[in-house]
């Protein structure tokens, strides 16, 4: 018996007669979530709609469970998977609860009359996604993030084996991302119901997918978790970046640093100094940083955006070597801006370095 809730079998996928994307061979695993990643263009959609049949299938198969997609009726197809996409549906003079509800008529009669065992099931999937504060709102008069989860509790109803869904958190603030992935995960994790999806946001995929697949310019070029997958060498490969770098750690992207001697030297840690880098680089001013422990939170973004960064080793007080390094850069910026007001065991050699050069605030450095 297959284990998979959603399974595609050498699937070919493209548009007209020409194949865009050959041989994909994806498994869907109950309660996890696979993520689509890549490029624009690169054809994570069209392998979403070629799945879900808004597309028809140029070879191969699709599996739900142990039956073939392609076979099952339309509405039994409905009691098994919901599908999120991204057109925006805009129903008249519904409110939120309505438009959730038809999630449940391909669990209804042929007259479509929902029971009151149906609409319990709504307003439990409207409490699950959070959306019952406002599902007596008109859904035409809610935001992008309340209809999204509106849109979330109607493919709950659904009680589907697999969700699917694509970019569902495009037109989403930094909040409503948050929590939509948050429930999404909470759902599949407590319903046991495989999520297979595509997403933008890198630092997001990255966090919340169980499993990884790249999507280039030649197809299908990796698959694996997200530990395997998220590397500043083969994201930048992936998507062809030129510019900048991209840290796999924090899944922070940073434009390149300016370039040019350095003219000041800024002493930060524990993320103190992040907010000048920003600064520095928007104003067009290179610089140089540290004394940074390598396991300091900011020393990623120092490393990106700062035309030298000094060093340390992670859990090694400030060494006599590196300190002497970082006083003759001092030297030759001559300006320092010291983000740091206390000092401790591992880093003390930075109050010290603070003192071999002009000490300015950051607003002097712009009168």
């Amino acid at each position: 018996m297959r284990e998979d809730c959603l399974y595609t079998e050498n699937m070919t996928v493209g548009y007209g007669k020409e194949p865009l994307i050959q041989d994909i061979s994806l498994q869907v695993k109950p309660g996890k979530i696979l993520t689509l990643i890549g490029p624009n263009g690169s054809g994570k959609s069209t392998i979403l709609k070629s799945v879900i049949r808004q597309l028809k299938l140029m070879g191969g198969k699709v599996w739900l469970g142990e039956e073939d997609l392609q076979k099952m009726s339309s509405g039994e197809r409905a009691r098994r998977m919901a599908v999120l996409m991204t057109d925006r549906i805009r129903p008249e003079l519904m409110t939120g609860r309505e438009v959730a509800a038809y999630g449940r008529y391909p669990h209804t009669g042929p007259m479509g009359f929902l029971s009151s065992e149906d609409w319990k099931k709504v307003d439990e999937a409207l409490k699950l996604t959070g959306a019952e504060q406002f599902s007596q709102q008109l859904f035409s008069a809610l935001s992008d993030g309340q209809r999204q989860r509106i849109m979330l509790a109607r493919a709950v109803c659904q009680e589907p084996q697999v969700m699917v869904l694509d970019e569902p958190t495009s037109y989403l603030d930094i909040r409503y991302k948050l929590e939509f992935l948050s429930i999404l995960k909470r759902l599949a994790r407590e319903k046991k119901m495989g999520v297979f999806m595509s997403l933008h946001e890198l630092d997001l995929a990255q966090r919340i997918s169980d499993y990884v697949v790249c999507v280039g310019e030649k197809g299908i070029e990796r698959m694996g978790r997200p530990e395997e997958i998220f590397t500043w060498e083969y994201i930048k490969t992936l998507y062809g970046i030129q510019e900048g770098s991209y840290d796999p750690e924090t899944g922070s992207a940073e434009m390149e640093p300016v370039k040019g001697e350095p003219q000041v030297f800024v002493i930060g840690g524990n993320g103190r100094g992040i907010p000048v880098y920003r600064r520095l680089w928007r104003e067009g001013i290179p610089f140089a940083a540290g004394i940074l422990h390598e396991n300091d939170r900011e020393y990623p973004v120092a490393r990106a955006l700062a035309v030298q960064v000094i060093s340390e080793k992670a859990f090694w007080p400030i060494q006599e070597e590196t300190f002497c390094q970082a006083a003759a850069l001092v030297k030759t910026c001559q300006k320092v801006i010291c983000c740091l007001s206390q000092f401790g065991p591992m880093n003390e050699k930075n109050q010290e370095l603070a003192g071999e050069g002009r000490l300015i605030s950051l607003s002097d450095l712009f009168l």
